[in-house]
C-alpha cells in the first residue's frame, strides 16, 4: 500500500512540475510585466485607471495561462497566444507610461 502512495505521489508531482515548466518564458515577462506595472504606479507615470488596466490585462493573461496547461500541454499555438497577449499588453503598458497623463508620487 504504502509503494502504491509513493508511486502515485511521484507521478502528481511530475505532472506538476511538467506543468508548471511549460511556460517559463511567459511566467517571466509575467513577474517583469507586474514589476513594471508597480514601478509605474509608485512613479505616478500610471494613473490609477491605468495601473487598474493593466493589472486587469495580467490577470487575464494568467487566466489564458492556466486554460491553457489544464490539460497538461501547452500547445505551439497556446503559447504563442500567450505571447501575443503579453506583447499587446506590454505595448500598451509603454504607452501609458509615457503619454503625458501623470498622477502625484506615491509617498
Amino acid at each position: 500500500m504504502k509503494k502504491i502512495v509513493a508511486l502515485l505521489s511521484f507521478f502528481a508531482f511530475g505532472f506538476i512540475i511538467t506543468a508548471n515548466a511549460q511556460t517559463p518564458g511567459v511566467n517571466e515577462r509575467q513577474q517583469n510585466q507586474r514589476q513594471r506595472i508597480q514601478q509605474g504606479a509608485v512613479s505616478g507615470e500610471l494613473t490609477r485607471r491605468e495601473t487598474a488596466h493593466a493589472r486587469h490585462d495580467q490577470r487575464r493573461i494568467r487566466r489564458a495561462e492556466h486554460t491553457a496547461k489544464s490539460d497538461g500541454t501547452v500547445t505551439n499555438a497556446e503559447r504563442a497566444r500567450l505571447h501575443h497577449m503579453q506583447n499587446t499588453a506590454s505595448r500598451q503598458l509603454s504607452r501609458n507610461k509615457h503619454d503625458a497623463q501623470d498622477r502625484p508620487r506615491a509617498n
